[in-house]
């Protein structure tokens, strides 16, 4: 019977040792292998998506790489003019005021290559804005190496200080420009590691090449400079040009495919490039009346002003805290501390060249971690100590070994405070905080009040010092640096992990934005009101 029946309702071959039908089996075994097909695609999906989003920080990561490469022609110009100095001296007989000028006049012709890098890289882009520095300060460099009179190394000079000009003011446009907003804040460090670098092969430049004829070595030194542009030139036709310049020329389509190589989330490119169309008055043109930017920076409205204030206030405080004086005369500051011969004193210089240097790379791991205000509390506190210190050791402790290692101590603490804060973050946040349309001319003009700021004391530092001792300038620099301090706390606000963009609204009221999100239609009319 049994049997039977089983014959009616199936196939004795159908069941299976426990009475089950083989046939649901079968379907267990059909969904366990869909779900399985499931779970690779989802794996090969991740491994996909993890392989281009180490491709796309490499990219990013490289174009970060060459575009600061412009930066180390300025870091080499500071720190090799520190030594080479001492023999132009002596070769071409010149006095002390023309080595002030000589040193200090770079970064007074600078603020004039700012401002027509702004310009620039409006018109021709961001990318050859770059190339142009780089070819005016070659050419700067090549007629100072050949110079034999102090007139020819003025001209000379004043070429290689239009080419930085435009180099220090377009650099970290560009960079924060291409960043995605998770690593903008280390990516726009760069340049300032650069910086450091430059400074520190200046100062290992100086100690290789001083043994030879005073005729020669300075040329030498002066003429390493110029090897850079080999690598920069081959760089410039690797790296894009920034997808908010293209949007800006109504280049859309190419403004998408750079932000496709430089952020690997889909959906974020579309957010990103319709922000970047709202901040450019392209998503609605009809709606946005557009005014010449000298016109509105001439003519701020109250959170563009708040902006400015944040952005120059900043690029001042940072040369007026006498970095400058600190890198350029740091062989003439040792040698009042008790420090002697030439050899030594340049050999010291590179010991303070290996500090900034490294240091630069605390602020590149901790800047989007921390934050951008953390950081500069740290780098501004610990200036005016050291400051004070090193302005102690040379008015009261004076030569000797303890006064050598004071003052040595003082100045490689100057320079590491500065470079894990206000160093490199002065430059991200002056290229963070304008809206697009006013960004490049903003930090042009924020860059003139840098290099005016950095002339002053660089052309300066040894007249002032002659009337009030050197410990007394040190005192002098102390109290700027204290007030930058209060400075920090009152006007700049905290733009770690918030996009271009969003940051704009940071200053809309005066407050900060709650959270990092905000609305496409808030920026929109924020910048209708702008």
């Amino acid at each position: 019977m049994g049997l039977v029946g089983l014959q009616e309702n199936g196939n004795v071959s159908d069941l299976g040792s426990s009475g089950i039908p083989l046939g649901s089996n079968n379907n267990y075994e059909r969904i366990d292998s869909n779900m399985l097909a499931e779970d690779y695609d989802d794996a090969s999906h991740h491994h996909h998506q993890k392989d281009r989003s180490r491709s796309t920080r490499k990219y990013v990561f490289a174009c970060a790489v060459f575009a600061s490469l412009n930066a180390a022609l300025l870091g080499y110009d500071v720190g090799v003019m520190s030594g080479a100095i001492i023999f132009i001296q002596e070769d071409l007989k010149i006095t002390e005021v023309q080595a002030e000028v000589l040193v200090g006049i770079l970064s007074i012709v600078s603020l004039f290559g700012s401002l027509a890098g702004g310009r620039t890289s409006d018109i021709i882009g961001r990318k050859w804005t770059m190339a142009l520095s780089v070819l005016v300060f070659q050419t700067g460099a090549a007629v100072m190496a050949i110079a034999h009179s102090f007139e020819a190394l003025m001209i000379g000079r004043l070429l290689a200080g239009m080419g930085i000009g435009f180099g220090g003011m377009i650099i970290p446009v560009y960079i924060a420009e291409i960043s995605p907003t998770v690593s903008r804040g280390s990516l726009t460090s760069f340049p300032e590691i650069f910086v450091n670098f430059g400074i520190l092969l200046g100062y290992i430049s100086n100690y290789v090449f001083a043994g030879l004829p005073v005729h020669t070595n300075w040329r030498i030194m002066l003429a390493v400079g110029i090897l850079p542009s080999v690598a920069i030139g081959i760089a410039l036709f690797i790296i894009p040009e920034s997808p908010r310049w293209l949007v800006m020329q109504n280049r859309v389509e190419e403004a998408r495919w750079v932000l496709m190589k430089t952020n690997d989330n889909h959906r974020e490119v579309e957010e990103r490039l319709e922000e970047i169309k709202l901040a450019a008055g392209k998503a609605n043109p009809a709606k946005y009346e557009e005014k010449p930017v000298w016109r509105e920076l001439l003519s701020p409205s109250p959170s563009l002003r708040r902006m400015l204030v944040t952005g120059f206030g900043i690029q001042c405080f940072q040369q007026l805290t006498g970095i400058d004086a600190t890198v350029y005369y740091c062989p003439a500051i040792l040698k009042e501390a008790g420090v002697g011969g030439n050899s030594n004193l340049l050999a010291a210089t590179v010991a303070v060249g290996v500090t900034r240097t490294s240091f630069i790379l605390v602020a590149i791991l901790l800047i989007d971690k921390v934050g951008r205000k953390p950081l500069l509390y740290v780098s501004t506190i610990g200036i005016t100590v050291c400051l004070f210190s090193l302005g102690l050791s040379l008015s009261l402790v004076g030569q000797g070994r303890g006064g050598v290692a004071m003052s040595l101590l003082s100045i490689c603490g100057n320079v590491a405070f500065f470079s894990i804060g206000i160093g490199p973050i002065c430059w991200v946040l002056v290229s963070e905080i304008y809206p697009l349309r006013l960004r490049a001319q903003a930090v042009a003009l924020g860059t003139v009040g840098n290099r005016v700021c950095s002339g002053l004391i660089s052309m300066s530092f040894l007249s002032v010092s002659r009337a009030i001792t050197a410990g007394g300038s040190f005192f002098l620099f102390a109290a700027v640096s204290a007030l930058s301090v209060l400075f920090v706390h009152i006007r700049v606000p905290e733009t770690k992990g918030k996009s271009l963009e969003q940051i704009v609204l940071l200053f809309q009221n005066g407050h900060e934005c709650k959270g990092s999100g905000v609305e496409l239609g808030e920026v929109e009319h924020l910048v209708q009101n702008e």
